[in-house]
């Protein structure tokens, strides 16, 4: 009976000490997914800050290529980047209203290209952009130029044309402009004011600047991360 008992006992610690090995490998296993969670994130932000700075890959213009029925706009490379981290532009800051503050923002969330940046970027580059305004029937981008400034309509309206057609108009709350300061293209349609119009702009070094910087922050932040 001994020995039973003793058989018994060993079999209940055998089996205590295989479900500590299934909570250990369990718990390795969540760590991984975890892991695997945050070197995908980093993939995709490494991916979005080589498709602003750098030419883009053949792959990348496949695939813009195959998005130009959906969203009705040109195949178009990255723009490299032709700075470091020493040259970085100095940002200049410019006071406005709160209500105007909202609207560049939601102006910029609501845009297809510019709605994935990260909210940092987006505060920045909303504190950068500066007042412009153009008078009635004034041209503001020209098909065919190469573009440095991308703007967002506070008050007004415009006319968008490419090859003389009429593709829309647009109103305030709108981003215009938007692929000359992401990629090294030229203008690819005509926009013209109906009315008097208020709007505000921002270069691409300034823009470059606040992608470079924050992108090598966070780039920063995940390498000490991974190597604790």
């Amino acid at each position: 009976m001994g020995t039973l008992r003793e058989l018994q006992r060993c079999l209940s610690d055998k089996i205590e000490e295989l479900k500590q090995r299934d909570d250990l490998i369990d718990e390795l296993e969540s760590e991984l997914d975890e892991k695997d969670s945050l070197i995908k994130s980093l993939q995709n932000e490494l991916d979005k800050y080589r498709s602003i700075l750098k030419p883009a890959s053949p792959p990348i213009k496949k695939r813009l290529a195959m998005s130009r029925d959906r969203i009705k706009r040109c195949a178009i490379s990255a723009e490299p980047a032709k700075f470091d981290a020493l040259s970085f532009k100095k940002l200049t800051k410019f006071q406005k209203a709160s209500s105007s503050r909202d609207l560049i923002k939601q102006a910029i969330l609501d845009n297809d290209f510019m709605k994935n940046l990260e909210m940092g970027q987006i505060r920045e580059i909303v504190d950068c952009m500066y007042p412009v305004e153009y008078k009635q029937d004034s041209l503001i981008i020209k098909e065919g130029d190469v573009g440095s400034l991308v703007y967002v309509m506070e008050d007004g309206k415009v006319e968008v044309t490419k090859d003389g057609q009429k593709l829309c108009t647009m109103g305030p709350a709108k981003v215009f402009g938007e692929l000359a300061i992401l990629y090294n293209c030229t203008r690819t349609a005509s926009v013209k004011a109906l009315i008097n119009c208020k709007l505000w702009a921002i270069d691409r070094p300034c823009f470059q600047s606040i992608m470079m910087r924050t992108g090598m922050m966070r780039q920063t932040e995940h390498m000490e991360f991974i190597k604790r």
